[in-house]
């Protein structure tokens, strides 16, 4: 890879021995300040509350979660297990987290809490190495001057650094194959605003924002040469679970023709998950989706249904890029091969 400022700015958790710190992604762009988790339930409240987002990072963050459990003792991880498992229930990487530590915990000989915490920074170290591959090899999926639409945020602040999509986003720039990126909004959280935006503009990519209803409009005016996303959980026939508002936007790539890209490492893809539908979906409070940072945007009694994510069927994904390969096209044969 050539030289690239791997490095953010802004590390969105910091292990500190005693404590994991964790950066409030709510208060972003306009503060930066973290949160200091000193449980592993800590670290599972800071999840549920969205103050901790983005699947890579949920379960790097895990990973130090248990690091914490370890801290106290063995009898203390199976209760923090299961509260980091809890927090967020559809994206895998998670899970995924938690099981490594657990199966490392089984068979540690010497200090517990040495050994959990040597498997956390070994975990995040993984997952940034992960990254890393996963921006060169998308990266190769591109032109010169190629002009994108990403959505959601899947960037440094969603992982241990550079990021999923977006990393390849930001590499493909630094290639000069990225012209600009227009980023969705993202409601209900507004992580495309908040965060992308964010992210681009301190990396020096060009990028505009737009609403979520207008890519449809971007797409239609030409070019758009590819779409880009990140994923919370893939399932074995290579279905995709991601942001709610992924499976619209993919149908209207295959409307216009244009490559539909998912990028994950394979820590998000389950294989005990058949298909996409028997992923399960969290719902969330309608409070999030009547009110923005506090405000009341609907009328007072209003009723509302918030479905955090939506799954798109393997149909509609050009190629999945992992760490250990492009799959595509997607489906079952190619990501079982992926993952042997």
């Amino acid at each position: 890879m050539p030289a690239f400022p791997l490095k953010d700015k802004v590390a969105p958790i910091v292990w500190r021995g005693d404590r994991l710190r964790v950066l409030d992604q709510r208060l972003l762009p306009r503060r930066v300040s973290y949160i200091d988790c000193r449980t592993a339930q800590d670290v599972a409240r800071a999840t549920a509350e969205m103050a901790l987002r983005g699947a890579p990072l949920i379960g790097c963050a895990a990973a130090y979660g248990m690091a914490l459990a370890a801290r106290r003792g063995r009898r203390e991880l199976p209760e923090a297990a299961a509260a980091l498992k809890a927090a967020r229930p559809t994206a895998v990487n998670l899970a995924h987290a938690v099981d490594h530590m657990l199966a490392a915990a089984r068979q540690a000989d010497g200090s517990l809490a040495r050994e959990l915490e040597r498997q956390a920074r070994d975990y995040y170290q993984a997952d940034l190495r992960a990254n890393q591959t996963m921006a060169r090899l998308g990266a190769a999926l591109l032109r010169k001057k190629t002009r994108v639409i990403t959505y959601c945020n899947a960037g440094a602040l969603a992982t241990s650094g550079l990021g999923t999509s977006l990393g390849v986003i930001r590499y493909a720039h630094h290639l000069g194959k990225v012209e600009h990126v227009y980023a969705c909004e993202t409601r209900p959280y507004l992580q495309g605003s908040r965060l992308t935006l964010w992210e681009l503009m301190n990396g020096g990519v060009p990028c505009t924002l737009i609403t979520d209803n207008m890519a449809a409009h971007m797409m239609k005016l030409g070019g758009i040469g590819a779409i880009f996303v990140g994923a919370d959980r893939i399932a074995a026939n290579a279905d995709v679970c991601n942001k709610i508002g992924t499976y619209g936007l993919a149908i209207l790539a295959k409307y216009h023709r244009i490559p539909f890209y998912v990028v994950a490492p394979t820590s998000t893809i389950d294989p005990a998950t058949p298909v996409g539908d028997a992923i399960p979906i969290e719902e969330r409070s309608a409070a999030e989706i009547v009110r923005i940072q506090g405000r009341e945007i609907a009328p007072k009694g209003a009723a509302a249904r918030h479905f955090a994510f939506d799954v798109t069927p393997r149909s509609l994904v050009t190629a999945i890029v992992t760490e250990r390969g492009i799959i595509r096209p997607a489906g079952a044969r190619a990501l079982r091969r992926v993952l042997s």
